[in-house]
């Protein structure tokens, strides 16, 4: 890691199958939130971030670890896949709305303005209306930040092959429309309420079509999560705007939601004043 911040890296990506597991084959699954803040506590890492953890494995010391620790994005990529607990049977997997709906709680009762993402499969072989209302229900009250829709299609190797009840390709077509539909509702939903928050945006680059600088805040992941714009709400906000470059940290306040992008009012760079991030209701 601290050769990475010599090469001018400021955010580690923690990418693996199953972060979650991380540890077992030592024997103590509380490493990786022994890692963690030592990850964030590398000079010249401004952000840690993990991806991809089972709804089933994130103990509550992970969450904490992740909600709370200086320098961890407040950022949960969980792998819900759905939300029957009758499906995630059929998919060798554990959980069920209920489940699942509580650790979003438990996530955003440490912290409000935590980002949450994850991915579903539907038409899984045998998904029934009643089962394909569960997950939809469970969409519209975990209000989650981003959620990526895919159809279910055989593959070679895959026990499922060979699972009866298979779904007609039109049908899982008709609920993947269904479903995306309603997922970008709900995130679009949960953006706007970022609205007068306050945000932490790393700056990535200047898009000569847009005119701005753009970035992320630590609920959005690379590519898939939304971004931010950078705008200068005052003479001090614009003179900031012409001096930044790729990789400064600029401490703003969320002014607008276009989609699950975000439109920000630059304040200051991260950590030049005392009060670091305490405007709008989102500061951590």
């Amino acid at each position: 890691p601290q050769w990475l911040a010599e090469q001018g890296v400021k955010e580690l990506f923690l990418v693996s199958e199953n972060s979650t597991s991380y540890g077992k084959d030592l024997g103590d699954l509380r490493l990786l939130e022994a890692l963690l803040p030592e990850l964030a506590a590398v000079d010249g890492i401004e952000r840690v971030r993990v991806s991809y953890l089972q709804p089933a494995e994130t103990r509550p010391g992970l969450v904490e670890a992740i909600a709370t620790t200086p320098g961890v994005a407040a950022y949960f990529d969980l792998s819900f896949q759905h939300a029957s607990a009758t499906v995630l049977r059929r998919m060798r997997r554990f959980g069920s709305r209920e489940t699942f709906l509580a650790l979003c709680r438990e996530i955003r009762a440490l912290d409000p303005e935590a980002g949450i993402r994850s991915n579903v499969i539907v038409g899984f072989p045998g998904e029934t209306e009643e089962e394909l209302a569960e997950l939809e229900a469970f969409l519209a009250e975990a209000e989650l930040d981003a959620v990526g829709v895919f159809g279910y299609s055989d593959e070679d190797g895959t026990e499922a092959l060979d699972l009866p009840g298979k779904i007609d390709p039109t049908e899982i077509a008709a609920r993947v429309e269904r479903i995306t539909s309603l997922a970008e509702h709900v995130a679009e939903d949960r953006a706007a309420r970022r609205v007068g928050t306050a945000v932490e945006v790393l700056v990535e680059r200047f898009d000569d079509e847009e005119g701005a600088w753009i970035g992320r805040a630590a609920h959005q992941g690379p590519d898939v999560d939304g971004e931010c714009r950078l705008e200068g709400g005052s003479e001090d906000g614009r003179e900031l705007l012409d001096a930044l470059e790729p990789g400064d940290v600029v401490s703003g306040r969320v002014v607008d939601a276009e989609g699950i992008d975000l439109v920000v009012e630059a304040l200051h760079l991260t950590g030049e004043l005392p009060e670091r991030a305490s405007v709008g209701a989102g500061a951590r």
